[in-house]
């Protein structure tokens, strides 16, 4: 690799790391921990009304939207429930981090969305290795899993008594 090639892709890995710093899920996160974040992220964008995750597929991700609104979704009966809509400065998937790693619901982005991606199996890895970090993430991603599920149960439960009338 020449030095201008090294040159550029270590101001992306800085720039990537200060992404994933600044991302308001993140904030105050400690600067080793930061590290091995960008180490497993990269960069996506999603169109308006483009599938980004479903039901049962295999969940090895999730992502941190820094811009747009993506739905969440789920079944009941034949009808599409919207469970909630996620947006900018917040955490998108929590299934790569719970055995047997797969998504709970679908997720479509409902207008141009950008986002950090993060690989799950790599992060499983580093959350091993380092508890500290796994103790963190995990903390953060129960609230925002409570908050989701509440949101759940009860457009679900809406949807359910809306159907049978």
């Amino acid at each position: 690799m020449s030095k201008d090639e090294l040159y550029l892709v270590e101001a992306n890995r800085r720039e990537l790391e200060a992404a994933v710093a600044a991302h308001p899920f993140l904030i105050g996160i400690n600067a080793d921990h930061i590290r091995l974040l960008a180490d497993c992220a990269m960069r996506s964008q999603f169109a308006a009304g483009q599938v980004i995750f479903e039901k049962g597929n295999t969940a090895n991700r999730f992502y941190l939207i820094e811009r747009g609104k993506v739905a969440l979704e789920s079944s009941a009966g034949d009808q599409v429930v919207r469970i909630d809509e996620v947006g900018d400065g917040d955490l998108l998937g929590w299934s790569w981090i719970f055995p047997p790693y797969v998504w709970h619901f679908d997720a479509r982005a409902i207008e141009p969305t950008t986002a950090l991606f993060l690989y799950g199996a790599i992060l499983r890895e580093y959350c091993e290795n380092v508890p500290a970090l796994g103790y963190v993430l995990f903390k953060r991603m129960s609230e925002v899993m409570m908050r989701r599920l509440q949101a759940a149960r009860v457009k679900l439960s809406e949807a359910l008594m809306n159907a049978s009338r």
